[in-house]
C-alpha cells in the first residue's frame, strides 16, 4: 500500500493546449496578450550561404544576469526558422521611436529586407544594425519547443546601448513611454 497522494497524469505539452482541444479562443487570447506592452526588436542572423536574415519580434526577454542570457521566440511556420535554428549567433536590436518604419520593413516578407539598411557583420556574422537603442550579440545556446513557437536561448557575448527612447508596442500599435514628469507638463 502506498500513502502518497495520487498525482494526475502529466499531459503531453505538444497536445495539451492545441487549438482543436482548447476552449480558449485564439483571436481573443491574442487580444488579451496585446494588453501587455512590450519593446520592439529586430533579430538578425546569417544563413549558411552568407545571406543576412532579420525579423521583427516582441517576444524578447532577459533570462539571467550571471551568466548573461536572453530569449526570444519565433513561430514554427516562419520562413526564416531554419536560418535561426542553424545560426551559431544572433543579434537582438532594441528599436527606438524613430525606427517604426524599420520595424514594419522587417515584419513583412521580402527578398532583401536589408536593402538600404546600414549594418555591419557582428559575432558569427550576425548583422548588427545601426542606430538601435541597444543590441545584444548572442551565441545560440539552446532551443525549446513551446506550442506553435520555438524559444531561442542566447548567451550574450557583446552588447551596446544608447540613451535613445525605445519604441513600444501594445494593442496592435506602436507607442512611446511617458514618464510621470512628462505627463505633468502643460
Amino acid at each position: 500500500m502506498n500513502d502518497l497522494p495520487k498525482q494526475p497524469a502529466i499531459p503531453d505539452p505538444a497536445n495539451e493546449l492545441a487549438s482543436d482541444s482548447s476552449s480558449i479562443d485564439p483571436r481573443d487570447f491574442r487580444n488579451a496578450l496585446g494588453t501587455y506592452g512590450t519593446g520592439v526588436t529586430i533579430i538578425t542572423a546569417t544563413a549558411t550561404d552568407g545571406k543576412p536574415y532579420g525579423i521583427t519580434c516582441n517576444s524578447f526577454a532577459s533570462v539571467s544576469l550571471n551568466p548573461p542570457l536572453v530569449l526570444w521566440s519565433l513561430g514554427v511556420y516562419s520562413s526564416s526558422l531554419t536560418v535561426f535554428q542553424n545560426a551559431s549567433h544572433f543579434t537582438v536590436h532594441v528599436l527606438g521611436t524613430s525606427q517604426q518604419a524599420l520595424a514594419d520593413k522587417f515584419a513583412k516578407s521580402s527578398e532583401d529586407k536589408f536593402a538600404g539598411v546600414e549594418w555591419i557583420p557582428g559575432l558569427g556574422n550576425a548583422p548588427v544594425l545601426a542606430e538601435s537603442v541597444a543590441n545584444f550579440q548572442c551565441r545560440s545556446v539552446n532551443r525549446y519547443y513551446g506550442g506553435d513557437h520555438v524559444i531561442f536561448l542566447g548567451a550574450v557575448e557583446a552588447y551596446a546601448y544608447h540613451a535613445k527612447e525605445p519604441l513600444l508596442f501594445a494593442r496592435g500599435t506602436y507607442g512611446r513611454f511617458l514618464a510621470d514628469d512628462e505627463r505633468k507638463k502643460p
